[in-house]
């Protein structure tokens, strides 16, 4: 009896991985035709700083020489001191259309990410906005074109990718591949109106949507989920797209060592419990049956006939070659698809060590 729960169980958990994949296939394929106003909206684009002035000069020129015809630049630093003001003044001066908010720290919200882009966002020049910070790359004179392309009177919210750096350290690889199945899991959410988070380097939409949900009021102590938890209060079926056209994306540095990632690891699963429930929900169920899917795999083999469990096995393994594939390749990661079983195998006993981490640690305020 024992055993055929544990057949079946096996059963279940692949078939609900094969199916989360054939999910993320559906980004993959032409997308229904939008009605997309042709329009091209006056954009803002938003640039947080915290003392990052060396890359921020170093980042400047590709927003400066965007092909877009009306957009102003404005650099929300936030009470940085490394010199910040001093190393862009002579960029602010020369070019009209980029400006700097300096925040200064109050008692209510010292230091806060979330209060500094509320100010940013109160005097943005344009309606429509596009936020990344100084330490991200953008790869295409073409970004505000593409990221702003989808708006119209009902699109009011665009999610784009942010990629990695490369390098040829096994962390690198692993960080890359996390970061793809995140943005499979990003987009194809918002497919069954499920959307649960955003790269907050590359994002953008209209500022009455912002004000809509009160801004950040209902999560301001969080010290993140300045992105995520914006979208779960306003993002809705109607109002939310996504672009993964290479014109659109961005590039920052990868994690320099594995306590860094996993710290955001850590913190990024934490912020999980502030989701909506089906959305906990769907981000739970892919990372326990994955698990599941290795452990009760395993465990088969030792007591069925490898003949009844090698073809389930080869059926999820070539559906996750097959999407992961395609997918690496249209996000610009075709390396990922040559280690995908190793990667993979390493991400599981991460994301265990995590759910085993944060158990033991305590809440933060």
């Amino acid at each position: 009896m024992l055993l055929t729960v544990l057949f079946y169980a096996f059963v279940v958990v692949t078939g609900i991985q094969i199916i989360y994949y054939l999910l993320f296939a559906t980004i993959l394929g032409k997308k229904k035709k939008e009605v997309v106003n042709s329009k091209e909206y006056p954009i803002t684009v938003i640039v947080y700083n915290k003392n990052n002035g060396n890359a921020l000069v170093e980042n400047l020129p590709s927003l400066l020489n965007q092909n877009y015809a009306k957009f102003e630049i404005l650099i929300v630093d936030n009470n940085s001191n490394d010199n910040t003001i001093d190393n862009v003044e002579d960029l602010v001066d020369k070019h009209n259309h980029l400006k700097i908010i300096q925040v200064e720290n109050n008692e209510a919200f010292w230091g806060n990410k979330k209060y500094a882009l509320t100010l940013g966002i109160k005097a943005a020049k344009y309606d429509h906005l596009l936020f990344t910070d100084s330490q991200t790359k953008i790869l295409s004179t073409n970004w505000i074109s593409e990221m702003s392309s989808k708006f119209s009177d009902t699109k009011t919210i665009n999610l784009g990718y942010r990629k990695f750096t490369k390098n040829s350290t096994f962390l690198n690889l692993l960080t890359r591949f996390e970061n793809l199945i995140k943005a499979l899991q990003c987009f194809s959410y918002i497919k069954i109106n499920s959307p649960f988070m955003a790269f907050g380097k590359n994002l953008a939409y209209e500022r009455q949507e912002f004000f809509n949900v009160k801004g950040f009021i209902y999560h301001i102590k969080i010290n993140n989920g300045e992105d995520d938890l914006f979208i779960r209060d306003a993002a809705t079926k109607e109002n939310i797209t996504y672009t993964i056209s290479s014109d659109s994306f961005v590039e920052t540095e990868s994690p320099k060592s594995l306590s860094e990632w996993f710290g955001t690891l850590k913190s990024n699963r934490s912020l999980q419990k502030h989701y909506k429930f089906k959305q906990q929900l769907l981000l739970h169920l892919f990372t326990i049956s994955k698990v599941l899917f290795y452990v009760l795999g395993t465990s088969a083999f030792f007591f069925f006939s490898w003949k009844i469990i090698l073809p389930i096995v080869l059926v999820y393994f070539l559906t996750l070659w097959i999407v992961v594939g395609v997918s690496s390749k249209k996000l610009e990661e075709p390396q990922l698809i040559f280690f995908l079983p190793i990667l993979e195998i390493s991400l599981v006993l991460i994301q265990i060590s995590i759910f085993i981490a944060n158990s033991f640690s305590k809440s933060n305020r």
